[in-house]
């Protein structure tokens, strides 16, 4: 045809890798002047020069232990040679509400700003779980990115999301709806810090690590039904081993699983959570995480068993070792009904499915040490495997 023209279409590809690495040390008195573990972290990449840092605080730490903020200060001094500290720590909300309101981000961030913090300086956050996801979610925003460092005061923090690479804050009642995958600079866990947790918080973490084992080391839940009565009465030597175990598979799943900022459907570090994450929210966190997971691998080893993956009997060996780290495993929020008539538990599977999209991708377990991924569960299963939690653990 005449005057007709062609378009011409080409495609450059671009490709380039970046290489993360960062330490995570466990240590005891991080902050006692001649601890040089936290100065030398700071320093590890540029050695010969000082370095400003910001601080934000769990208050619930900080009620705990109201002479941190001191003792932060005071290390700063001692160090001054190396270190510079912004300005007095910023106390922040410890627990999910730090989590439940965007606001906190935003104030945060502003104390970066005024505090002049740029990508050389450091944020370091002290605190539980939920204190480190907001703070990681701030610093990996925060001029596109700034130094973040982690320490994580709790079991759950310190044996599972503390050594991880998520940050985030829920949104729209969804868990983590907002959020980035930013590798910290750094993750110092100072076992002295669970010596004042709450018993509460530290039967708590403990999920954690009956989960890792249970997809992941078959040996490691062997060593720790050996070591129960030891990590039921928080006997130092068993929790530090414990949570140092347990933070090693973690580490070692993101870093070598193949998947670290999670693009595929799977979430293999999320066995138990599917229905953790819903019962949360339906008892609007009342029921603390690694609570809601602990019922979250009970319910899983049982569907485990009636799907056929796992052997019969394993399953009340798992909720056997729970229950006697301190855990209960029923909730009544597990019978509530939508308006429907329809189990509002059961939500939790399309929630799941939604937060990595592409097809539902459940771990269930084969054998204790090994998990295997299906793509549908049976809804009838799972309200049976309720119904069993219920005559066993009401």
């Amino acid at each position: 045809m005449v005057g007709k023209t062609e378009t011409e279409t080409r495609t450059h590809w671009q490709r380039f890798e970046v290489a993360f690495d960062y330490p995570v040390v466990f240590t005891e008195g991080l902050f006692r002047p001649e601890n040089p573990a936290f100065a030398d972290t700071l320093s590890r990449v540029e050695p010969n020069k000082r370095h400003r840092f910001a601080v934000f605080v769990d208050d619930g730490l900080l009620s705990a232990q109201p002479g941190l903020i001191s003792a932060v200060e005071n290390y700063a001094r001692a160090h001054a040679e190396r270190l510079e500290l912004a300005d007095t720590p910023v106390i922040v909300p410890g627990g999910e509400a730090i989590k439940q309101e965007l606001h906190f981000v935003e104030r945060m961030q502003r104390a970066l700003y005024e505090q002049h913090i740029d990508r050389h300086s450091f944020a370091v956050a002290i605190g539980g779980g939920a204190v480190l996801d907001a703070a990681g979610l701030v610093a990996s925003t925060t001029h596109r990115g700034v130094r973040h460092v982690r320490v994580p005061t709790t079991v759950l923090s310190q044996n599972d999301s503390g050594v991880g690479v998520k940050n985030g804050v829920n949104l729209f009642e969804q868990k983590n709806f907002v959020g980035a995958f930013a590798p910290p600079f750094a993750v110092l866990n100072d076992i002295e810090f669970i010596d004042s947790l709450q018993v509460r918080d530290r039967i708590s973490g403990m999920a954690e690590a009956v989960k890792v084992a249970l997809i992941r080391d078959g040996e490691f839940f062997v060593w720790m039904e050996r070591h129960a009565d030891d990590l039921a009465t928080f006997a130092r030597p068993a929790m530090a081993e414990m949570i140092a175990r347990c933070a090693q598979l973690h580490m070692q799943q993101i870093g070598a699983g193949g998947d670290p900022f999670e693009m595929g459907s799977a979430r293999p570090l999320d066995y138990g959570h599917w229905a953790a994450h819903k019962l949360e929210g339906l008892t609007r966190h009342h029921v603390r995480h690694g609570e809601a997971v602990a019922i979250g691998i009970a319910l899983d080893s049982r569907y485990s068993v009636t799907s056929g993956h796992l052997s019969a009997g394993e399953d009340e060996r798992i909720c056997f070792l729970l229950e006697h780290l301190g855990f209960k495993l029923w909730h009544d929020a597990l019978e509530q009904k939508t308006k429907d008539g329809r189990l509002a538990i059961l939500q939790g599977l399309q929630d799941f499915r939604e937060h990595l999209g592409g097809e539902l991708t459940i771990t269930l377990l084969n054998a204790v040490g090994t998990g295997v991924e299906v793509n549908d569960m049976d809804e009838g299963l799972v309200r049976e495997g309720i119904a069993w939690l219920k005559r066993r653990y009401a």
